[in-house]
């Protein structure tokens, strides 16, 4: 057994109460006392992995280095860390059942009944030591998705219960999110959710060491002695996680109800010194003191549900803070935008990002709202789909190209300016076939994308089946739209940006994805700086 300690993070009541930010919070004060800490989540859903998912279904999927779909929680974890995440750290009952069942057909189990105990909980249990195993941790935090009862956690909550008495009292904690609502008309919170929530808990052989109470109100001393007493736990364990300004705000508050020194406590460990925050103060001082502002569109296909641009709504967050502006994103939908009313959408705004996506609903919005930035010297950012829409415009309106297309969109199109990638063409199985995670681009000097970087080799996280089609980037450099980024092994083209337009870049990567508190992504940063510009320039 590993030396790590294990800390297990399950949720009761609702979903959404937030495992992810106590748990990415948890991590970031054990991390600033000192120790080595990663973060992993299992979900309790039967997909492989959420790469195949509809970002209304689960969210974005984001992508780690190694190339794994996973789920969005991990943006957390690696924006309050600043470490990078892998496939490890990402599991759901789909990828346990598909290990259990290839081992069985490889004939591992030698003719014996393949069952949920013990070989789907040993599975389940094997991925929780995974990473502890490596030794390259102290503490391995675990996000059980879903919540305590429902019918597919089961198997995870059963291995938790192993997992305790494999690990000892000393290498494990249990703490359990829940929340306690509050009753406009009685005047009251109510803890009987929590007191049912933590019943379940356990019957399924868990005590909870740790209770963290999602609430709109303080949490007053009677009702942490009730929840105390109700729930078998220390009352000075009785966690209150109230709601905050921003989720950046956590991580201050759980130092103050002292989450750090009752894990330490527990797991009978001495402080080994304070956690140093002061950086964490200081950014965010400057996300809620800003010295300017300014309006950016967001245009996309997935804009009723924000957590579909999580990565990117971050990443505006830490380029705010770094240019201590305060950020205002409006949430445009792409299938609201046509060109007669681009002024109207995005006229008054200081900068314009076109998003990612998949599937040819909106796209044509995206293409409009191109080319108003484009002509009126808006500042623009596109990013993977979004690039291939600015090439797509400025193939139509600038090179004369008017049936310009992705084959995506338009299969026979005669000017197929973005095209799938020829090792794509002969894949018919979706899940993880995409080109996945980094990948090495190589930036030419002079260019608004060196400038940024300030090296010529960069690594940058993908995920797309199409690429530019390099049979016209001759033409294109020749009309002002130059390939700045090039992948040094397949010619892939990697940045695009018009040289005489105040800022013009789109990536066929996803730059969001490397956005964390502590390094705002340099992209990001320069391109709220390029706003900030035009709105002086405006005014």
């Amino acid at each position: 057994m590993s030396s790590a300690k294990y800390i297990f993070v399950t949720g009761g009541v609702t979903s959404s109460l937030g495992k992810g930010i106590i748990s990415a919070s948890l991590g970031r004060l054990l991390q600033a006392r000192g120790y080595r800490v990663t973060i992993q989540k299992f979900d309790p859903y039967i997909n492989v992995d959420p790469g195949t998912l509809n970002p209304y279904e689960h969210g974005e999927c984001y992508v780690t280095d190694d190339g794994a779909e996973t789920d969005l929680d991990l943006g957390h974890y690696e924006r309050f860390l600043n470490i990078a995440t892998s496939q490890a750290n990402n599991v759901t009952t789909g990828r346990i059942y598909y290990n259990v069942i290839k081992k069985e057909r490889d004939g591992e189990f030698l003719g014996k009944t393949v069952q949920v105990i013990p070989h789907i909980t040993d599975e389940i249990k094997n991925s929780f030591y995974k990473l502890g195993d490596t030794g390259d941790y102290d503490f391995v935090i675990t996000e059980i998705g879903g919540c305590v009862g429902d019918i597919e956690s089961l198997p995870f909550v059963e291995a938790v219960r192993q997992a305790r008495f494999e690990l000892g009292p000393s290498n494990f904690v249990s703490i359990h999110l829940t929340l306690i609502p509050y009753l406009k008309k009685a005047g009251e919170l109510k803890t009987k959710p929590t007191q049912h929530s933590v019943k379940q808990l356990l019957e399924a052989g868990i005590q909870p060491d740790i209770l963290v109470c999602r609430t709109e109100f303080p949490i007053p001393a009677d009702i942490r002695k009730k929840l105390a007493l109700f729930c078998n736990v220390p009352i000075n364990a009785v966690i209150e996680a109230i709601d905050a300004e921003t989720i950046y705000d956590v991580p201050l508050l759980m130092r103050k109800e002292k989450l750090d020194e009752r894990v330490l406590a527990k797991l009978k460990i001495a402080h080994k010194k304070e956690p140093s925050i002061d950086q964490w103060k200081e950014f965010l001082g400057r996300v809620k003191n800003p010295t300017e502002e300014v309006n950016i569109a967001l245009v996309g296909k997935y804009v009723e549900l924000k957590d579909a641009y999580k990565s990117i709504a971050e990443a505006f967050i830490h380029a705010g803070a770094a240019n201590e502006c305060k950020v205002n994103v409006h949430w445009i939908s792409s299938e609201s935008v046509f060109e007669d009313n681009t002024e109207k959408l995005i006229g008054e705004m200081n900068g314009v990002l076109v998003a990612p996506g998949f599937g040819e609903r909106g796209i044509e919005g995206k293409v409009a709202a191109v080319k108003y930035v484009r002509e009126n010297e808006v500042p623009f950012f596109g990013i993977c789909l979004g690039m291939q829409c600015a090439t797509v415009e400025f193939a139509r309106n600038v090179l004369g190209l008017e049936k310009a297309n992705s084959t995506e969109f338009a299969p026979e199109t005669k000017d197929p300016v973005i095209d799938m990638m020829e090792d794509q063409k002969k894949i018919t199985i979706k899940g993880g076939t995409m080109r996945l995670g980094a990948y090495d681009c190589h930036l030419a000097k002079g260019t608004k994308a060196f400038n940024v970087y300030g090296q010529t080799n960069i690594q940058e996280r993908h995920r797309h089946r199409f690429e530019f089609n390099n049979k016209y980037l001759e033409a294109f450099q020749e009309a002002g739209m130059v390939a700045s980024g090039i992948n040094p092994d397949t010619g892939l083209v990697e940045v695009m940006e018009i040289k005489d337009h105040p800022w013009f870049v789109g990536t066929q990567y996803h730059p969001e994805l490397k956005s964390t508190v502590l390094n705002p992504h340099p992209l990001f940063v320069r391109f709220i700086k390029a706003a900030l510009t035009h709105k002086k320039t405006k005014d």
